[in-house]
């Protein structure tokens, strides 16, 4: 009988913790200048998600949420903006979500880039904006982000279970 050598199984083991939220992208035109939203993908399989019994509860950094899944979720612009009402430079950042009221979100725009999904540090924040709350006319099984645009203005949107937050844009 041969057996499978442990370092394999492990390889399996992480290859499915990878590919159970796939990487997406969301990306648009403002202004002229690209703007991208990198993401892992998760799926609600059944789960909750938000709230005191939910998934994202038991997360390292409740209740911020590094709005996805694996690595932390990036937000690349190449115009100045505002969100909502906080003003972002052209860069690269770090997106997490105050999630603790499921139904009064807030968008954090994050300084610190390039890190694990598990690590948030607050004194990074470039600052934080109020999101508008909806509901979806039915469940939304894979997180998804959405970043609509016309000339000058625009938004971002996450929709995923029962939750739609969005927060409008503008080139500055």
């Amino acid at each position: 009988m041969m057996r499978t050598p442990r370092f394999i199984i492990a390889l399996i083991g992480i290859a499915e913790l990878l590919f159970a939220s796939p990487g997406a992208t969301a990306s648009a035109t403002i202004a002229g200048k690209r703007i991208t939203i990198k993401y892992g993908s998760p799926s609600v399989r059944g789960r909750q998600i938000f709230g005191n019994e939910g998934l994202l509860s038991k997360d390292w950094n409740y209740p911020v949420w590094r709005a996805g899944a694996n690595a932390a979720t990036t937000f690349v612009t190449g115009s100045d903006l505002a969100i909502g009402d906080l003003y972002v430079p052209a860069g690269s950042y770090s997106l997490y979500v105050l999630v603790e009221d499921p139904d009064n979100w807030k968008l954090i725009v994050n300084r610190q880039t390039g890190q694990g999904g598990h690590i948030y540090s607050a004194h990074m924040d470039l600052g934080r904006v109020d999101m508008k709350m909806d509901r979806p006319k039915a469940l939304v099984e894979k997180l998804r982000y959405t970043i609509t645009a016309s000339g000058n203005t625009g938004t971002i949107q996450i929709e995923w279970e029962n939750h739609t937050a969005s927060v409008p844009i503008r080139a500055t």
